[in-house]
């Protein structure tokens, strides 16, 4: 199997290219947001800057900042660095009915040490087990994405309700990658469809994301979505030492694992279902950034992914399948959003809008190169 010479990703990734000297395209994407956000001195004045307008615009407001809060470290250090800089921080948190104990606990112990108040906004856990449902039926890979939309749509609406212009990421490209198009998709339009097909419950506090609020919030309310991460030396592991002695926080095993249904995709379903090792992303992004060596990523990602069997266990029960229904799930045809209503061309044709976008910072670059291009992925020259 061809392997990237330089980072870790395989011919396996969706849309991957290599160059004569056998080097990817993502590395390649890599590269180029590494100039675009530059870090050490400069990427620390630029914060500082970003920084000071935030405060400007935030007199006489009680709160001036957004920072969804899941728990997990990048998140919690969004916190962190926010009080840092002086800003005064709404932590916001959308709260799916799937935390992890660990996640609960963090977020409160983070809160209190840092004085900072929380808004949450709380999903009907019938409803959102229907949704989960739904999307296990579907057939498709992404069947978390309900909660990337929730997430993002509870951030907006706290701005607006709020009156603030400004929402603080927690991604960072060095030490998460960026997870190719054919791996995960999402839109509100999408998230609609699929629950019309296979749902019994209607959407009533589920927060999605349609095209008429996204435009809104980009364009109306020109609410801004920053990521601090891109212009600081972020280690990941010097986060969690500093956040532990500080904060309290507390480690929960692995990325993207403080929430129980995320686990679940990251530690069984994406490599069960589809042969699909999501550590790729982080520890490849590592190797690019120079934190870990290509070897030592290599011998990190030939260890097998652990998963809890008591946690599936406790899957099928919630969500009132049975072993031979689950085993189904878990064998059904594949399928993809493309089998599915979704934004997708919509994206594409209004592309020129949402670079404009990109670069007031509206929405993610990432967004911008993952949704509104044909497949496959672009590479940066295109």
């Amino acid at each position: 199997m061809k392997r990237c010479s330089r980072c870790l990703y395989d011919e396996t990734v969706p849309a991957i290219v290599f160059d004569e000297e056998g080097v990817c395209n993502y590395c390649s994407i890599h590269d180029q947001l590494n100039e675009e956000y530059p870090t050490g001195e400069e990427g620390r004045k630029h914060l500082e800057q970003i920084s000071e307008k935030i405060k400007r615009e935030g007199r006489g407001k009680q709160y001036d900042v957004i920072v969804g809060v899941s728990g997990g470290c990048d998140s919690t250090y969004m916190l962190y660095l926010a009080k840092e800089l002086g800003l005064r921080p709404l932590a916001v948190h959308f709260d799916n009915t799937w935390d992890s104990t660990v996640a609960v606990e963090n977020i409160q112990t983070a809160l209190k040490s840092l004085d900072v108040d929380l808004h949450t906004y709380v999903v009907d856990n019938r409803e959102y087990d229907d949704i989960y449902r739904s999307f296990l039926k579907a057939g498709v890979l992404d069947i978390d994405s309900p909660t990337d939309i929730g997430l993002a749509a509870v951030l907006n609406m706290a701005a607006e309700k709020y009156r603030i212009r400004y929402i603080f990421e927690g991604h960072s490209f060095r030490t998460e990658g960026i997870a190719p198009l054919g791996w995960i998709y999402m839109d509100g339009r999408y998230v609609k469809s699929v629950q019309k097909k296979f749902g019994t419950i209607p959407l009533r506090t589920y927060p999605n994301m349609l095209m008429f609020d996204f435009i809104k919030w980009t364009t109306v309310l020109q609410i801004q979505k920053i990521r601090p991460l891109y212009y600081i030396d972020y280690v990941k592991k010097d986060a969690m030492k500093l956040l532990s002695s500080e904060l309290g926080w507390e480690w929960y095993g692995g990325h993207h694992l403080e929430n129980r249904f995320t686990a679940f995709w990251h530690t069984y379903y994406a490599p069960k279902r589809y042969g699909i090792d999501s550590r790729l992303l982080g520890y490849a992004a590592l190797v690019r950034s120079g934190q870990i060596t290509r070897e030592e990523g290599l011998e990190l990602i030939s260890k097998p992914q652990p998963y809890d069997a008591d946690l599936i266990e406790m899957l099928k029960k919630r969500l009132g399948f049975s072993d031979k229904e689950f085993d189904e799930l878990m064998t059904q045809d594949k399928k993809t959003y493309r089998d599915y209503k979704t934004y997708k061309k919509n994206f594409e044709r209004m592309r020129p809008f949402w670079w404009l976008m990109y670069k007031l910072n509206r929405v993610p670059k990432s967004f911008y190169l993952k949704f509104c291009f044909p497949d496959p992925l672009p590479s940066p020259s295109k």
